[in-house]
């Protein structure tokens, strides 16, 4: 092995050592996600060395199934995390769209009829 792929494998251990703190000392939900989704891409960037350096094709629909799942999970958390945030206000009512959102619907609607 060369020196550049001891560099390459030994910074993406380090990241991924350092994600795997963050994902055991999180404080918070968000935290641990951040670090999940970090650890992925670590992941993923890691085969995409190994495909480079041994010039190996097989990985790379692992590399493709990786990626769509780190993608998938943080669309996934962002819209459960939005969600949460638009959902009330603490007297049970939705908050609903920010009115400003509410009048551009309100004037596409008008233009439909």
């Amino acid at each position: 092995m060369t020196v550049v792929s001891w560099l390459a494998y030994g910074l993406l251990g380090t990241g991924a050592l350092l994600a795997l703190v963050r994902l055991g000392l999180g404080p918070s939900l968000l935290d641990r996600v951040v670090a999940t989704d970090t650890l992925l891409v670590i992941i993923a960037a890691g085969l995409a060395v190994h495909a480079g350096l041994q010039r190996d094709p097989t990985v790379v629909p692992v590399l493709v199934v990786v990626s769509l799942l780190a993608f998938v999970g943080s669309v996934s958390v962002a819209r459960y995390i939005g969600g949460m945030l638009i959902a009330s206000t603490g007297d049970g009512q939705d908050v609903g769209l920010p009115e400003a959102a509410e009048e551009r619907t309100a004037r596409s609607l008008e233009v439909d009829r």
